[in-house]
């Protein structure tokens, strides 16, 4: 342990971004695949937002908390991937405290948010499957939109919170953080004092924005699934599989993920490993969300190709024009 002068000199001083720098032969192989992606991410979800907004057949409160989802994708994939496209550049790894605090508190409300959101998007498909007949007066707009501030809400909290927690905690030694971005298991490995009291208070918080929704979602889907079974028609049972099926994918990607990095003890928890799973969640599955959505949908793929369609036609109008 250092001393006082030195804990609180390091809570001044900048953090370097060791990234990939591991592997410099991946480097540039990463930078190339990361940009795809991240164009991908950018295009498939303001995609999903702008086809939910033009198209009629799409304001339903499923294609709601889509478009919600999507926006949430984009913020979340843009809070770290354009850092690691410069430090994948090796021209500056630097990132003040300030800056890293504030990265910490982004990222961790925007997964927070997307933790309660796909909850309330479990309720929605649970109340179309199991209570069709009265799914119009129950997710009525009002509804719908308190559930989607709420989750905005509940996820800020959460990482207000963490991020209040992580800043008590001293820091010290050589502020080379194992990382691509300052995520909470990394900063933790650099805690220059026994923190039990307040790594568990996190781990608390950690585990309650996971466990709870993973658990609430679990219950929605084992009434979805009695109430598929109890449906005579084969087409029927399609129907229904196919509306959750979108859903259920995304939540296996996301939480498996999350759970991994976050619910591990800080002492097992591998830089090397959590780099490539942060990559998983931070661009592949916010990349793979809009697919997944679209191939598996009539509604999506038939406003797309309707705005494409108009698309065409203004085009053609303007050559004609000219």
């Amino acid at each position: 342990m250092k001393g006082n002068g030195n804990v609180n000199s390091s809570l001044r001083e900048d953090f370097i971004l060791v990234g990939f720098s591991d592997w410099p032969q991946l480097e540039l192989l990463l930078l190339v695949c990361i940009s795809i992606f991240y164009s991908l991410t950018l295009f498939g979800n303001s995609t999903i937002i702008a086809l939910s907004r033009l198209d009629l057949r799409l304001h339903t409160p499923m294609y709601f908390f889509l478009s919600h989802l999507s926006f949430l994708d984009l913020c979340y994939t843009t809070s770290t991937v354009p850092q690691l496209l410069v430090n994948l550049h090796g021209l500056d790894r630097t990132i003040t405290y300030g800056g890293c605090m504030t990265q910490l508190f982004v990222s961790l409300a925007l997964g927070s948010t997307e933790c309660v959101l796909l909850v309330v998007m479990a309720f929605d498909r649970y109340a179309a499957v199991c209570r069709p007949l009265h799914y119009t007066a129950v997710m009525h707009p009002r509804l719908c939109q308190l559930m989607g501030i709420a989750s905005w809400v509940g996820g800020f909290m959460n990482s207000l919170i963490q991020t209040s927690l992580m800043m008590t905690i001293p820091l010290c030694g050589l502020h080379h953080l194992n990382h691509f971005f300052c995520e909470m298991p990394a900063l933790l490995k650099l805690a220059c004092e026994d923190t039990e009291r307040t790594e568990a208070r996190m781990f608390v918080a950690r585990a309650t924005v996971l466990i709870v929704p993973v658990a609430l979602i679990l219950t929605s889907y084992v009434h979805i699934f009695q109430a598929v079974l109890k449906i005579k028609s084969m087409s029927g049972r399609r129907k229904a599989f196919g509306t959750c099926g979108s859903h259920l994918l995304v939540v296996v990607l996301f939480y498996g993920s999350a759970i991994y990095t976050y619910l591990q003890p800080v002492k097992t928890y591998s830089g090397s490993e959590g780099k490539f799973v942060a990559l998983f969640y931070t661009i592949v599955t916010p990349m793979l969300n809009p697919l997944i959505y679209t191939l598996r949908n009539k509604d999506v793929k038939g406003a797309l190709r309707k705005a494409l369609g108009r698309a065409k036609t203004w085009n053609g109008k303007k050559k004609e024009d000219s």
